[in-house]
């Protein structure tokens, strides 16, 4: 108490240090909402695996980076292709969420059939695909250009398999189902080896994606890639 007998309420130096510390550690600072993670860089990976799975409704891809070991690892792309819609439009997301695009395809009339264009999320064409319809009478040949960059010519390697999967078209019936049995794609340009494309045997429908030139854009074969599957059925 002061000398008129009141209580006082200014305490020494220590007590209000002590004080304030309290003060501090009852009321913790703010903490910042985490930021998203960014979406990964795909031109930094060499191999993918893309991963189908079928509803009633829809096929339902996921694409991954491949590990080492050839398993699945981070996944970087998300498509869906609607079982009871028009065959020829595919749009690739880079989330589950399905609110971000990554690239999306179209085909169009054009003198060799059938051309599908590859665009960004803006709209813009940075490649497009088309199946060669003369050199896949014997083994199944596609066509990628990436404007500026390089012309890739993808052929089926097994003249075997090329072979089976001509009478299975013609089988009736058959033609309005997949091709079950594995193959595998090879591209090139000017004879040197630049991608490939395997479809694996399995209980589920997988593809292995190897590219070996650092200047493929990977939104371009990751589209192409899906095209292989979402077109085997016209």
């Amino acid at each position: 108490m002061d000398s008129t007998g009141t209580e006082s309420n200014t305490g020494t130096g220590a007590e209000q240090d002590k004080a304030a510390v309290g003060l501090t550690k009852a009321t913790p600072a703010p903490t910042l909402a985490p930021t998203p993670a960014e979406a990964p860089d795909i031109q930094s990976h060499d191999t993918f695996v893309i991963k189908k799975t079928l509803s009633l409704t829809a096929g339902e891809y996921v694409v991954s980076v491949a590990r080492p070991d050839g398993s699945e690892g981070e996944p970087v792309a998300y498509a869906r292709e609607k079982r009871l819609s028009l065959r020829g439009q595919v749009t690739v997301y880079t989330d589950a969420s399905r609110k971000s695009v990554l690239a999306a395809f179209k085909g169009r009339d054009h003198e060799v059939g059938y051309m599908y264009d590859v665009r960004d999320a803006s709209g813009q064409s940075f490649g497009s695909f088309y199946e060669d319809a003369g050199a896949s009478f014997l083994r199944r040949t596609w066509q990628v250009r990436q404007p500026g960059t390089m012309k890739l010519t993808g052929r089926e390697r097994s003249r075997v398999v090329a072979f089976v999967r001509f009478v299975w078209e013609f089988v009736p019936y058959l033609e309005y189902v997949p091709f079950i049995w594995p193959y595998r794609f090879k591209y090139t340009e000017s004879g040197k080896l630049l991608m490939t494309v395997t479809k694996k045997l399995g209980l589920h429908t997988r593809y292995v994606l190897e590219i070996f030139a650092p200047d493929i854009d990977r939104r371009l074969a990751i589209a192409h890639t899906l095209a292989l599957d979402a077109l085997e059925v016209d």
